[in-house]
């Protein structure tokens, strides 16, 4: 299934942000499929694959104390589109 991931944080915590990311930035049970910074800083879009939501349960609560996740399960447009014409 894929999953986008928003993960916000202060400016005052980026350079552990930025500590943390070089030690866990990988992600458990699944594939990152691409990554992307907001120029201005603050802000992370994550796209991955995931294979085992408990691995990437893991991986995101490792950032629960110095950053906000949202995380949004998404379906291809297409994809969606078939589902809904099915009804």
């Amino acid at each position: 299934m894929l999953f986008i991931t928003i993960m916000t944080w202060e400016p005052g915590k980026r350079d552990e942000v930025r500590k943390r990311w070089a030690e866990k930035g990988k992600l458990t049970g699944g594939k990152i499929l691409g990554q992307w910074s907001a120029i201005e800083g603050g802000r992370t879009f994550r796209l991955a694959e995931v294979e085992d939501p408990k691995g990437a349960a893991l991986t995101c609560n490792a950032w629960n104390d110095i950053a906000e996740l949202e995380i949004i399960p998404v379906i291809e447009t297409e994809e969606l589109m078939k589902l809904v014409s099915k009804k």
